[in-house]
């Protein structure tokens, strides 16, 4: 499992799932929540932009899991 620290409220999966290097282009996103392959806290995933907050899991099937964190303030 991966984690992936965000420095705001939320980030939207698609950019997510660019982030943690799972797609190359947020389009590709489309085409793998059409083959729910993209599930977040264990509910198949439907919506790209759907907002992404710390403490969620995030898994792309057969391939890995994101667990996002916020960054630590000082």
């Amino acid at each position: 499992m991966e984690y992936i620290t965000i420095h705001t409220e939320f980030i939207k999966l698609q950019q997510l799932l660019k982030l943690a290097g799972f797609v190359d282009q947020g389009s590709d996103v489309k085409f793998l929540l059409a083959e729910g392959l993209i599930s977040v806290n264990g509910v198949v995933a439907s919506e790209r932009g759907k907002k992404i907050r710390p403490g969620d899991v995030v898994d792309f099937k057969g391939v890995g899991t994101v667990t996002v964190v916020a960054q630590q303030e000082a």
